[in-house]
């Protein structure tokens, strides 16, 4: 039945793109595709007709989607016997009749197995590609050889690219940057390294006492130019989706100042380094969308240089690292060992981020974390008979992992407004809210 469908609606995508022709921004990587794809939506949007794929459409079904339809209901919540149809009845009336279609496409292309990004590819033909980081140990890496073969599947977004289009390319992780050598467009590279053609500096955080209105600014150099930009949001994600976003702009004849006057409405997706007022009196650091080492060690990062009256780290299980489980694991223990006072670990891959913590010396750390300040819970389930009585007036709370772990259930029971879950948790549809 999938693959019916997935062939009928690719038919209809490149047809629809055969006639309307909009130019098509694909966007890859393992860390910081939404994010990117947020803000280059934030800045496009100010000059252009443009669409984006909404949540986690970024496969096979939800890539033709995108193209298809302004219907925006997560197809999961919604009965295939009704949606599936409604959606290529819309997509032939598209083809029959004249619409006000959108000038340009913003579509996250995923890769969660060989090939996929080669299907995509070549259904959307984009004119630029955005390559956000691929990391160390990447997200997806079990279905892969490694890193470097994660990395060549991400990288046909690159070779795919007309000599007249566009490759933007995070130069601060090689695997990203070996990438510019297959493209035939014009690359354009970005980071905070100074062989980058657009460069992030000076970023601080100017934390207010409330902390939740805490913002983060930087600045953005490009052709002899410095623009300053001021976002609240949080990390070094956030200002690396803000300048993938600059870099698509001034790719289409946008400059930095229009870049930066865009930005100023920028909102960081939800369940990514959210700051969420908890209960008594504490902040809550929700980054419970998914996780993977890079997101979970920038996370850690971030607790560390916010200040609080004591950082909690509620840490649970990263999926999907095949053979790299334990090292990755491990390597987030001795990070949360400098970042944290508390550590309280959720499931059974996570028990190696606990042991790490208590028991390896991580570089900066004189001796592990004392054994009475880390806790260990096998589900997220049994963390939430508990959690109350753990958080203590003042906190500063980060809340991560992978997203089958369902961690945002334990921040909507510390939240201090939990009749807003609706509205700044993920995975609040109501087929997730059963499982």
């Amino acid at each position: 039945m999938k693959s019916i469908l997935e062939f009928i609606l690719k038919i209809l995508a490149k047809a629809v793109l055969r006639k309307y022709k909009p130019q098509v921004v694909g966007i890859t990587g393992s860390v910081g595709k939404t994010s990117a794809k947020e803000a280059i939506y934030a800045v496009l949007k100010t000059k252009y007709k443009v669409r984006r794929g909404m949540g986690n459409l970024n496969n096979s079904l939800g890539v033709p989607l995108t193209i298809l339809s302004g219907y925006y209901e997560d197809y999961k919540e919604v009965s295939p016997w009704f949606f599936w149809p409604k959606v290529v009845l819309g997509s032939l009336s598209l083809l029959f009749t004249k619409a006000d279609y959108p000038e340009i496409l913003i579509l996250e292309l995923g890769a969660d197995h060989p090939g996929d990004i080669g299907y995509l590819v070549k259904m959307v033909k984009p004119f630029i590609g955005v390559v956000t980081e691929i990391g160390d140990i990447p997200v997806h890496v079990e279905f892969y050889s490694g890193p470097k073969h994660l990395a060549e599947e991400k990288s046909r977004l690159i070779s795919s690219l007309p000599s007249n289009g566009f490759a933007i390319l995070n130069t601060d992780d090689d695997l990203v940057l070996d990438m510019k050598n297959q493209s035939r467009a014009k690359v354009m590279t970005y980071g905070f390294g100074r062989s980058a053609d657009m460069i992030i500096s000076d970023l601080n955080y100017n934390q207010t006492a409330n902390l939740v209105d805490t913002e983060m600014t930087f600045k953005i150099s490009y052709a002899g130019s410095f623009v300053p930009f001021r976002l609240h949001a949080f990390g070094k994600s956030q200002a690396y989706a803000t300048v993938a976003a600059a870099s698509v702009g001034v790719s289409l004849g946008m400059n930095l100042v229009e870049v930066a006057q865009a930005m100023k409405e920028f909102k960081p997706p939800i369940g990514r380094l959210n700051l969420i007022r908890g209960i008594k009196n504490t902040v809550i650091l929700d980054d419970t969308y998914n996780a993977s080492p890079s997101s979970m060690h920038l996370a850690l990062d971030i607790l560390g240089q916010l200040q609080a009256k004591r950082k909690v780290a509620i840490l649970a299980d990263m999926l999907e690292l095949g053979e790299y489980t334990e090292e990755a694991h491990r390597s987030t223990g001795n990070l949360a060992a400098e970042s944290a006072d508390v550590l309280i670990c959720v499931g059974s891959r996570a028990m190696f981020i606990a042991d790490s913590a208590g028991n390896q010396l991580a570089p900066s750390v004189v001796e592990g974390m004392s054994k009475e300040n880390i806790l260990r819970f096998s589900n997220v389930g049994e963390a939430l008979k508990q959690i109350d009585g753990l958080i203590k007036e003042g906190d500063l709370v980060l809340v991560k992992g992978s997203q089958s772990m369902r961690m945002e259930k334990l921040v909507e029971s510390i939240m201090a407004e939990p009749e807003k879950a609706g509205e700044l948790l993920v995975r609040q549809g109501k087929n997730w809210k059963k499982q």
